[in-house]
């Protein structure tokens, strides 16, 4: 199974929470936000329903032979928005991440990069994303 992004991402997040350590087995996660209309999916995903900490779970598409998860949709957006893990790309080092969430649970072993915003909780999208970022996410949830 195989997937490529057709367009950039709107932006792409770190993400330090304890749950994304949890799900990936990891100290954070990394992903890209993309219109689900602007990935090309070359086969079929296995749609996997989780917790998530909102208590509004998380749909993770997995990959029906290796069942490594690919991308997620939260509920805010459902399946208009897709939460594409970068380190299943192709090459992971061109998405680097934009910004750093939930960064008051980052293991005290990781240092968060100089210049890139980092916020304890989340954000004000309206104040860090650029345009061509929030007219693609206004478009895919109208």
């Amino acid at each position: 199974m195989r997937y490529r992004l057709q367009q950039p991402p709107m932006i792409v997040h770190c993400c330090h929470c304890t749950w994304c350590q949890r799900e990936t087995g990891s100290a954070f996660a990394v992903n890209a936000m993309i219109e689900a209309d602007a990935l090309a999916v070359d086969g079929a995903v296995d749609h996997v329903m989780t917790p998530s900490e909102s208590g509004k779970g998380q749909e993770i598409a997995r990959c029906p032979k290796c069942c490594v998860a690919l991308w997620s949709h939260y509920a805010s957006a459902g399946r208009l928005i897709a939460f594409v893990r970068v380190g299943t790309l192709d090459d992971p080092s061109a998405a680097r991440p934009d910004i750093h969430i939930f960064t008051r649970s980052t293991q005290p072993w990781v240092v968060l990069p100089d210049g890139v915003p980092a916020f304890d909780i989340f954000y004000e999208r309206e104040q860090l994303w650029p345009p061509e970022a929030l007219a693609p996410r206004a478009a895919a949830l109208s």
